[in-house]
């Protein structure tokens, strides 16, 4: 992921999974808790990070600081994305489609959660295969990563967007 210089006042937290895990040793049971926190902008920066603790707000903190390390920036095109894409992480499958405008988001909890942090308003998508969370989040962040808009292509190529289009 890359470094991405934006305000952190103005970023939006969202839990999307509190996870309560213990380890059994000697003594007994050691109970630790993980939270898989999404930070976003609504501007087309986005981040998730997964804290661990053995207390619930200091899971939280450290979610939220992995999730604001790990940021991305996402090709938004009007409120919307630009193309059809399927993000793949482990068993984890998502399916983004583009919609129209006034459609607004139409996509599970989870995958909700990501999208309405990145800034996206209008869209169709669909978790297939697996209902773990976090691999779903990271397979939405995998979709979102491929997105590309015509002037990007245009530019990595060293073409006009006519010859891209047509």
């Amino acid at each position: 992921m890359s470094n991405i210089k934006i305000e952190k006042s103005n970023l939006k937290e969202t839990m999307v999974a509190l996870n309560r895990v213990s380890k059994t040793v000697k003594g007994g049971r050691i109970a630790r808790f993980t939270a898989l926190m999404v930070v976003g902008d609504g501007a087309g920066h986005v981040g998730y990070g997964l804290g661990k603790a053995s207390e619930v707000p200091d899971a939280i903190r450290k979610g939220i600081e992995d999730a604001k390390k790990n940021m991305i920036t996402v090709s938004i095109k009007d409120t919307t994305i630009p193309h059809e894409v399927i993000g793949k992480f482990g068993a984890g499958t998502v399916l983004l489609k583009p919609a129209s405008l006034g459609t607004g988001i139409i996509a599970g909890q989870t995958v909700r959660a990501v999208l309405e942090l990145a800034g996206i308003k209008n869209i169709r998508a669909k978790s297939l295969r697996s209902n773990n969370k976090t691999n779903v989040v990271k397979a939405t962040f995998e979709g979102l990563k491929q997105l590309r808009t015509i002037d990007e292509v245009a530019n990595t190529r060293g073409i006009s967007k006519e010859k891209v289009i047509g």
